[in-house]
């Protein structure tokens, strides 16, 4: 029973993360903080991307959860729950880097999925990327991806009402 408590607050933090992560995608990303993230939606040769600091602000996240979460830096004070969220927050940052990074945009490897899931996840990755600029977009999660005919009609719903420039190999 002293790890199924931790065990759901990690599990709970993921979860979390991946809501935290859509949000800050569709609002932060492709809003005020798009200086960051435009290289991403534009081809280069770069091994880094300017857009990788937001990779940072989620470390500084987790790194600060750990501390907030220790006796040998909190002292009395520490909140131990903030350990386990912070973990958490390191699992998602994790997943992301091979899911996202690596899986979708093959940063670190190439393994192209023909069905399941992990098709399904690129799939709805490449559609967000099917639009010119910040505007409009869909699939601004990571993890949990909608199924890619209801992102297509999404799209071109967009297209058709002036609300994104989506590139003509979309096919929405």
């Amino acid at each position: 029973m002293d790890f199924l408590f931790p065990a759901l607050i990690v599990l709970a933090t993921v979860v979390t993360m991946e809501l935290v992560a859509w949000s800050s995608h569709k609002y932060i990303m492709h809003g005020f903080g798009w200086g960051w993230h435009r290289d991403h939606h534009e081809p280069h040769d770069n091994l880094l991307e300017r857009n990788d600091l937001y990779a940072l602000v989620g470390a500084a996240g987790s790194i600060s959860m750990f501390l907030l979460g220790s006796p040998m830096v909190m002292g009395l004070d520490a909140w131990w729950p903030a350990t386990w969220i912070g973990l958490g927050i390191l699992f998602y940052g994790i997943i992301y880097t091979l899911v996202h990074d690596g899986l979708v945009h093959q940063r670190y490897f190439t393994w192209v999925p023909k069905r399941g899931y992990a098709k399904r996840l690129v799939q709805a990755h490449k559609l967000h990327h099917a639009t010119i600029g910040k505007e409009g977009g869909v699939s601004f999660g990571f993890v949990f991806a909608r199924d890619p005919a209801k992102l297509k009609a999404e799209l071109k719903r967009q297209r058709e009402a002036g609300i994104a420039v989506v590139r003509e190999s979309a096919g929405a």
